[in-house]
């Protein structure tokens, strides 16, 4: 009994010291943006790279809080900073205006000293992860890649700009919204342009599903070295 106490003390300090902080930010446009930002849970002297993590459907502050915890706690435990940030609008981050804003918001992040500049990840869920597609195809050169978990993509869409880009995509074969039916397509369209794509289905996965870091830890070492 002492031993299963002993665990589970340990397993709520471990959750507990991952909990995002809440913050508002004011962006170079003079808007400001709600944000749940989660430190790497390493402490070193040394900046640590940035992750911007969206959370699906609207992007609300909920959803934005879950995501930070259940995802943004895995990519801190691998020494990223994590910024997940609130929709202003419940658009996720789609949209030019949305985008720009995600643009500003690593701007001004990058100025904390915890914070390394140059390339960023970004990730996303759902509308998150086709909200990191619109950002990248923008100015790729300036991430590392995008892990969509999951996200969908069309030839409609330009998506030529992220010709040699590195794509991380993830559905879930029972996708309740039935995205795992869209899932050729939008490789298909994925790779006639070019994208460097880690794709695949996720036999009897939900729309949202637990993520398989090992898969993941071995595309992240190739795409931040």
């Amino acid at each position: 009994m002492k031993k299963a106490q002993a665990l589970i003390l340990f397993a709520s300090l471990l959750i507990s010291s991952l909990v995002a902080a809440q913050e508002r930010i004011t962006l170079d446009d003079g808007s400001v943006l709600g944000v749940f930002m989660v430190r790497p849970a390493e402490t070193t002297d040394s900046p640590a790279p940035l992750v911007v993590l969206m959370g699906g459907g609207p992007g609300n502050a909920s959803i934005s809080r879950d995501t930070s915890i259940w995802l943004g706690g895995g990519f801190a435990e691998r020494g990223f900073n994590v910024v997940v940030p609130i929709s202003p609008n419940n658009r996720a981050f789609r949209g030019e205006e949305n985008n720009h804003k995600v643009e500003q918001l690593i701007v001004e992040l990058q100025k904390r000293d915890y914070i390394t500049s140059g390339k960023v990840l970004l990730a996303g869920i759902s509308n998150g992860g086709m909200s990191a597609l619109e950002i990248a195809r923008r100015n790729p050169q300036n991430y590392f890649g995008v892990a969509a978990v999951p996200a969908l993509a069309t030839s409609v869409v330009d998506n030529r700009p992220l010709a040699g880009f590195p794509v991380y995509l993830r559905i879930g074969g029972a996708d309740q919204l039935g995205w795992a039916d869209r899932f050729g397509e939008t490789v298909d369209a994925l790779t006639e342009a070019g994208v460097d794509l880690d794709a695949a289905i996720l036999d009897s996965a939900p729309h949202m599903f637990r993520m398989n870091w090992e898969s993941l830890d071995a595309w992240l070492e190739k795409v931040t070295q």
